[in-house]
Parts: C-alpha cells; structure tokens; sequence
C-alpha cells in the first residue's frame, strides 16, 4: 500500500494572503477551459472571436462556483441550510456539487445564448468537451486535501489513511472523469456532429463513469447510503443525467425532418 503524503493545503502565502491548492485547481480549470475552447473555435472553424470565447468562459464559470456551492448545500446539507441559512455563502468553509455546477452552468449559458442570439445547444456542444479539464484539476485538489476517500480495500496502490487501507477513489475520478472524459470528448468533437450530439455523449459519460466510481467511494457521513447498502448521492443525482444524455443523444441522430434545432 501506499502513504498518503502530508501535503499542506496552502499552496502560496503571500504576507496575509493564502492560497489553498482547491481553489488553485479551479483556477488552472478555468485556465484550461479557456486555452481548450479556443482550440475548439479554431479547429471547428466557428464564427467565435476571442473576446466572445473569453465572455462564454467568464459566465461558465460563474455558474460553476455559484451553482456548484447552492447544489452541495442543497443536494447534501439542506437540513443544515434550513437550520443555517447562511451556510450558503460561507465558501470558505468548503463543499461543492458537480451537478449543482452543472444546473449553474447551463442556467449561464442559456442566459448567454439569449444575449448573443445563439442556440443554447451550440453552447453545450461547444463547452461540454472542456468541461473535464475543471473536473480533473478539482479532483486532484480532492486529493491534496485528503478527502472524499473510498472504501477499505486490500489492492496495491491503496492510500494508508488513518491506519486504514482505502481506495483512492478522488484519482479513479480524476482518470475516469478528468482525462478519458476529455480524451473521448474532444476527439468525437473533432468535427462538427448533429446538435445535442456532444451534450448528450458527456452527460451519459459522466453519469456512468460518477456512478461507477461511486460504488468504491464512500457516502458522506451525514447522508450515508440512501439504501442502506450501496445507493449514494450521487448515484441518484447522476441517474436523470444519464436519461436525458440518451434523450440528446436519440434526438441529434433522428432525421433532420424529425430533430428538433433547439
């Protein structure tokens, strides 16, 4: 087995400021979205300029940190909302959902596409393949910060964490989630594909890759298994994902008569 190393979760200090390895993932998330979207832009040879790449990125990414804080407190803390609600605004106390950055995100890009007079799928097409670039960077700062670990497990590489074996479930993310994602993704959006296409692969992607991870990973400890046995979270979070990935799937390959433009 292995030993988790004892990283210290400031990554910079500068006199009274500190900045800690998660929200230095964030940063390099958005960074790389920027540099993926405009290779998208190029490679595709859309009608985007840089500025219109740059505003797109600026608005994904509030709704990812807005949404992302709102989905954790709703989705797993609602009782302690209820009880607390400014819970929602303390950020620096940790927590975000992927599923609540996702709703943050498509409500931002459903604004933008209304401003810019564009279709909303165009959007989602074009964004969904740089999307893994933040996944892995925040799984890898799940990492650093030793958290969200997996079950008890006697394999090789399992992480020794307080006296006990587990599976490092946070980097089977980073690959399943971060790097196959993306590697898959960005080559069927190579050329342009039917709208809904590149959503709807993404959304069946990451709901099947989140819920196969999550049979290793550990529930959070106020929520537990929903079953009692082995339904999670973000098992039941990720199912209607994963149904309306297929729905966008079937709907980009029907015949054009048939397929709606959104």
């Amino acid at each position: 087995m292995l030993t988790f190393p004892d990283f210290d979760p400031v990554a910079l200090s500068l006199g009274p400021l500190k900045v800690r390895w998660y929200g230095l993932m964030y940063l390099i998330g958005f960074i790389g979205g920027w540099w993926a979207l405009r290779v998208r832009v190029r490679r595709l040879a859309l009608d985007w300029t840089d500025d219109q790449v740059s505003d797109l990125l600026f608005h994904g990414a509030l709704g990812v940190v807005l949404g992302g804080r709102a989905g954790y407190v709703l989705f797993y803390n609602f009782d302690a909302f209820l009880a607390d609600p400014l819970l929602l605004v303390r950020v620096w106390e940790g927590g975000m959902s992927f599923h609540g950055g996702l709703l943050g995100v498509l409500a931002a890009l459903w604004v933008h596409a209304r401003n810019a007079k564009r279709s909303f799928f165009e959007l989602v097409d074009l964004v969904a393949p740089v999307v893994p670039i933040g996944l892995g960077a925040g799984r890898l700062g799940n990492f650093i910060n030793g958290e969200l670990w997996g079950k008890a497990t006697d394999v090789p590489w399992a992480f020794l964490v307080d006296g006990v074996p587990r599976h490092p479930t946070q980097l089977y993310e980073l690959m399943l989630e971060g790097v196959v994602l993306f590697a898959v993704l960005m080559w069927y959006g190579d050329k342009r594909r039917p709208l809904m296409a590149v959503s709807g692969l993404f959304a069946m992607l990451y709901a099947a890759f989140r819920s196969l991870v999550e049979l290793w990973r550990l529930p959070d400890a106020h929520i537990g298994y929903l079953d009692g046995h082995w339904i999670t979270m973000g098992m039941v979070l990720s199912l209607p994902l994963f149904v309306v990935g297929a729905v966008l799937w079937w709907k980009a390959h029907q015949p054009k008569s048939t397929r709606s433009t959104a």
